[in-house]
């Protein structure tokens, strides 16, 4: 099997199902996971993922999407039957808005994952329902390698190194005007705005390689400097790092706290506007 990772496209998936295991990661912030959507029609052969519980810790301090522990991650993966022997195809119905988080997390302990190009919208063919016939297996935890993240106490220090922060959130989000979600609207002070739907192009799918590696490199993230991406929870976040690997740039480090730990902490200064 040919595998193109980190991004497949629906043709390629249809033609190598049986070669790979696919993981339906949809969930939005209004509804949470989107299970019954998994029950009512899903990619063959899926499981589903919970990102409130598969990927994620309970929320608190740390933010509502911190880290679950090595051996947290590794008991959602032997449920899952994600082992390593396949390699990953995660989908959701965002563009990979959320999948890109499995992406992050598997990439980052060395699994072979991808993120499926335009989501369950760009899937053409028969979808099954009912519920996810996952293989359970054994997974041994793997340590989350330190330089694929960022804390907080960090990222003042590495800004004046030089690194480029990207917040993937909305613009109106990073600007810090008044909404649901951002008890204290605001950014980071010296990030840049990069929503993470400016990766994609019309038809959902992300742009083409060039069009990427232009766009990020205006906004100063190159090969050369030390990348860091940020959001609301740490979950779109992960899709500007994807972006960035599709781009060829670099790996990038993830704030998995991002605003919902940054904002929620008064010590730390915020930016508002454009600045």
């Amino acid at each position: 099997m040919n595998w193109p990772g980190p991004i497949v496209e629906a043709s390629w998936l249809q033609n190598n199902l049986d070669n790979v295991l696919v993981a339906d990661v949809r969930w939005s912030i209004d509804q949470g996971p989107h299970q019954q959507d998994f029950l009512d029609g899903h990619i063959p052969g899926a499981v589903f993922v919970n990102l409130d519980s598969d990927l994620s810790a309970m929320p608190g301090s740390h933010g509502r999407h911190p880290l679950p522990t090595p051996v947290e991650f590794a008991q959602a993966l032997s449920r899952l039957g994600i082992d390593g022997s396949k390699p990953v195809v995660a989908y959701d119905d965002r563009s990979g808005a959320v999948a890109a988080r499995l992406w992050w997390m598997l990439d980052a302990i060395g699994l072979p994952v991808a993120v499926l190009n335009g989501g369950l919208g760009a899937w053409t063919g028969h979808l099954d329902s009912g519920p996810s016939l996952a293989t359970p297996c054994s997974v041994e935890a793997r340590a989350w390698p330190p330089d694929r993240f960022i804390d907080a106490d960090d990222i003042a220090q590495a800004e004046q190194s030089g690194a480029v922060l990207l917040d993937a959130r909305s613009s109106d989000r990073f600007l810090g005007e008044p909404n649901p979600i951002d008890e204290r609207p605001g950014h980071i002070p010296g990030a840049t705005s990069r929503p993470w739907t400016d990766n994609l192009g019309p038809d959902g799918r992300f742009a083409e390689v060039d069009v990427l590696r232009t766009e990020l490199g205006s906004l100063g993230v190159t090969s050369q400097r030390q990348l860091i991406a940020s959001c609301g929870s740490g979950v779109t976040a992960c899709h500007d790092l994807l972006a960035c690997r599709i781009a060829g740039i670099g790996i990038g480090q993830l704030y998995v706290g991002s605003w919902s730990e940054w904002g929620a902490d008064d010590s730390r200064p915020v930016a508002t506007g454009s600045d």
